[in-house]
This record gives structure tokens, C-alpha cells and sequence, in this order.
């Protein structure tokens, strides 16, 4: 249990991290991560790892690909980012949270080593870099079987590619963080494919023509094993079920039939095939089926597609670019059967807000534009400029912070459902800070109700 003293030690630990270089800042090196970890003696070597990269899907990816292996009854280490709503949900241990004093004797035990790396480089280590770091080292004290990591922004340079994977994962890839990772698919799918190592294996999601050439490539100069959507591994049959869909998946080994996903969209089908080739390419047979379907109604995938409230139905989705905002677009078309959508979003101000808006526009009725309390946060009223322009100035309607407009959308639907003999939803989405900000928001709402 954690004690008072355990919070304001992890307050304490979370400030010091935060106060070094932010996440979004990219510098195309190695050098910083790679003398941190060599210091503190290689950890992210003690034990074989899964290397995930890609634009959309990692995260959940990572979740099935860790379900997965604790079926298989395998120790789990899993490195995940951006966080929703506590830092702490970054480095899991067998599915859960790092425990905060886990948290805070890990940090003491690198502490000095940050310190001394930040006194050698050009710039310090970067919050990213360091939790990077806290992740390995958790995972080598713990200890575990297998370490499944996520990387933050790109590939190539990014600080989680000092693993030697076993397995490397490319998700699929679009258009985001343009400003760091190229202007075009196939700049943003060179970066990512340097995660792949030689003579390794290499599970692909189906990727646009130009993207599937470049990861192509990048295999052959590696002398590594693919296994691609599409031809070694596929989702053989989707049938939409309560609370979900259930799934008939063609793996690398063989078949495997009624698998129940407790999540919706057909992108999370994709992430299920893609989850399941990657275990089968680490163990190198055809997993046990019951092994398999246990493990997949287990998943959970917080802030994706995720209903959050009843009466009204509230929905919170991560989306954060165009790629993500179709796939939801495409799954309250397909899967949910609204009269009309409530939308709220809020989102940064660095992302291609014209494309999620586009895309968003099909769906949702009418749309409340807002801001995280993120510093990267796009301000309201330039939201709303925008959204004018792609939805019309009778659909767009403004509130100065996230807890008022999820309040004014959930008070306007119940109006509409009162009304009508259709049911009408809200769907709060823009960005994974949205989506975090969102469910503490909503879960104060619920025990309010209580």
C-alpha cells in the first residue's frame, strides 16, 4: 500500500523527471541513452525483448502482446508511452503499474547515474531517456522474462533502440510528427524501420504500397525474418459481438477460431493478428487455442474506444491524427448504431488538426471544441477556427476547459435522448492527455451520481 510519505517522495521524483528535456523534443543520437545504460551496466540486455514501433496501435498492441505472454505464464515487463493519467502506467510489471515504491527505489538506484551522464553530454538526459532507463532497470531487478517496449516518437533514434530484440514489431504507419520523423510515408517508415535488427524477425501490419517497400528493404539489408499482414499471418473472419467482436485469426502456425476482443474496430482486429504473429514468432510454434482466447478476453486498452459513462453513452478514443481519427470515425459507423454524436475535442497544437477534422466530420452531429491542460495544447478559440471551417458554424459550439464542455455535451445529449426514440452519444477525443484528462473527469461524474 502506499503511504503519504511514498506520495510526496513520488511527487518529488515525477517533478525531477519532468523537469529535464520534454518528450517531444527528438535530437537524432544514441550517445545520451547509450552511455546511461552502458554505466548502469547494459540492464535492457538481461532479458530478450519485443521492439514495437509504428503511428497507431502500439500501445494496444503491446497490451495483447503482454496478455499474451502471461497466459504463457511468462514474468512480463511492458514500456509503454505517452501515459493517460499517472506516469507510474509507463513501466507495468505482469500487468500492473509499477508500484510507487518500486518507482522510487528504481529512481535512487539511477539518480547518481543521471547525473553523471547529464555532466558528460552536450545536453542532459532527457525525461524520455530517463524513463527509458527506469523502465530496464525495473525490469532487470524484477526479474523478467521477457521485456515488451514500445518506442516514444520514430525509431532509428529513438531511446529505446539500445534493445537487441528478438522481435521487431512495425504497426501501421502514417503521417505524425512530421517535424521530426520527414514530410512523407516513406521518410517516416525509413526512421521506424531501424528498429529492426539482423537476423531477426520482423512482424508487418498491413502498410500503404510505398511504406510496405521501404520496411521490404530495410528486411533484406538486415538479413531478418518477415512475417507480413497479409501473407504469413491475417485476420481470417470478424463478427462484431456485445461488447466487442469475435475473431477467426490465420497465424504463422495455423488457425485459431472464436477469439472474443473486448474492444471495438476492425483496427483492433488488425492489432490482435498482429499481437498474436509476434508471440507465435518468439516461441516459434503454434500457440495452445484456449491459451490464446483467454488471453484476448482479457485485454484491455484504456482511453481506446473506451465507454466510460452510461446514460448518456460517453466513448473516450485517443486519436491524434488522421490515422487515428478514421479509424474511430470508421468504428462508430460500423459497430454503434447513434442517432447523433456529441463530439469534444481537444488536441496539440503541433498535430494535422485540418486532417482530424476531416475525418471527424462525417460522424459527429455537432462538435465542442476545448483544451487539455497540456502546455502543447492547441487554444480554444484557434480550435474553433478552424472546426468552422470544416463543419460549419451551426455544428461548433466552444468551452474554455475539458470539464465544461464533457458536462455541456453529456447535459445536451441527455436533452436529445429525452426526446427522441434514438439514442445519441458523446465521444471525447484529440489526444491521449484528452483522453487521460477525460476519464478522471468522467469517473467524478459517476460517483457523483452514486
Amino acid at each position: 500500500m502506499t503511504t503519504a510519505d511514498d506520495e510526496v517522495t513520488l511527487k518529488a521524483v515525477e517533478d525531477a523527471l519532468l523537469a529535464r528535456w520534454p518528450e517531444t523534443r527528438l535530437e537524432p543520437t544514441l550517445d545520451r541513452i547509450s552511455a546511461l545504460t552502458d554505466a548502469l551496466g547494459s540492464p535492457q540486455l538481461s532479458y530478450p525483448t519485443i521492439h514495437i514501433a509504428g503511428t497507431n496501435g502500439k500501445t494496444t498492441t503491446s497490451r495483447m502482446i503482454d496478455s499474451l505472454f502471461r497466459e504463457l505464464e511468462y514474468r512480463t515487463g511492458r514500456y509503454t508511452s505517452p501515459h493517460l493519467e499517472s506516469f507510474l502506467e509507463r513501466i507495468s510489471i505482469n500487468g500492473f503499474p509499477i508500484p510507487a515504491e518500486g518507482m522510487i527505489a528504481t529512481y535512487n538506484d539511477i539518480a547518481l547515474y543521471l547525473d553523471l551522464i547529464d555532466s558528460r553530454q552536450p545536453h542532459p538526459i532527457s525525461f524520455f531517456e530517463a524513463m527509458t532507463a527506469l523502465a530496464f532497470v525495473a525490469f532487470a531487478e524484477y526479474p523478467v522474462d521477457i521485456g515488451i517496449i514500445e518506442c516514444g516518437m520514430g525509431g532509428e533514434w529513438d531511446a529505446t533502440n539500445v534493445v537487441q530484440s528478438s522481435v521487431s514489431v512495425i504497426t501501421p504507419i502514417g503521417l505524425d510528427h512530421t517535424e521530426y520523423l520527414g514530410n512523407t510515408l516513406e521518410e517516416i517508415a525509413l526512421t521506424k524501420s531501424g528498429i529492426i535488427k539482423p537476423e531477426s524477425h520482423v512482424v508487418i501490419a498491413a502498410q500503404p504500397v510505398e511504406v510496405a517497400k521501404v520496411l521490404t528493404q530495410a528486411v533484406l539489408d538486415k538479413a531478418a525474418i518477415p512475417y507480413r499482414e497479409g501473407v504469413e499471418f491475417s485476420v481470417g473472419h470478424r463478427d462484431i459481438a456485445v461488447g466487442g467482436q469475435v475473431l477467426t485469426i490465420n497465424g504463422i502456425f495455423g488457425e485459431y477460431t472464436d477469439i472474443y476482443l473486448p474492444l471495438y474496430g476492425v483496427h483492433q482486429s488488425t492489432n490482435a493478428a498482429v499481437a498474436l504473429a509476434t508471440v507465435e514468432a518468439f516461441v516459434g510454434v503454434k500457440l495452445d487455442e484456449e491459451i490464446v482466447r483467454r488471453a484476448f478476453a482479457n485485454v484491455e486498452s484504456p482511453g481506446r474506444m473506451e465507454v466510460l459513462h452510461r446514460d448518456p453513452t460517453v466513448i473516450v478514443d485517443a486519436a491524434h491524427n488522421p490515422h487515428g481519427a478514421r479509424a474511430l470515425s470508421a468504428t462508430l459507423k460500423s459497430e454503434f448504431d447513434f442517432e447523433s454524436i456529441f463530439g469534444v475535442l481537444a488536441i496539440l497544437g503541433e498535430k494535422d488538426v485540418l486532417g482530424v477534422l476531416t475525418e471527424l466530420e462525417p460522424v459527429i452531429d455537432r462538435l465542442i471544441v476545448t483544451a487539455s491542460s497540456s502546455p502543447r495544447a492547441l487554444p480554444m478559440e484557434d480550435l474553433y477556427e478552424l472546426a468552422i471551417t470544416v463543419f460549419g458554424v451551426n455544428r461548433v459550439f466552444r468551452e474554455g476547459d475539458l470539464k465544461s464542455a464533457i458536462t455541456y455535451a453529456i447535459e445536451q445529449c441527455t436533452l436529445v435522448n429525452q426526446v427522441s426514440e434514438g439514442v445519441s452519444a458523446v465521444v471525447v477525443t484529440g489526444s491521449v492527455v484528452t483522453a487521460g484528462e477525460a476519464r478522471t473527469q468522467l469517473r467524478r461524474i459517476s460517483q457523483a451520481q452514486e
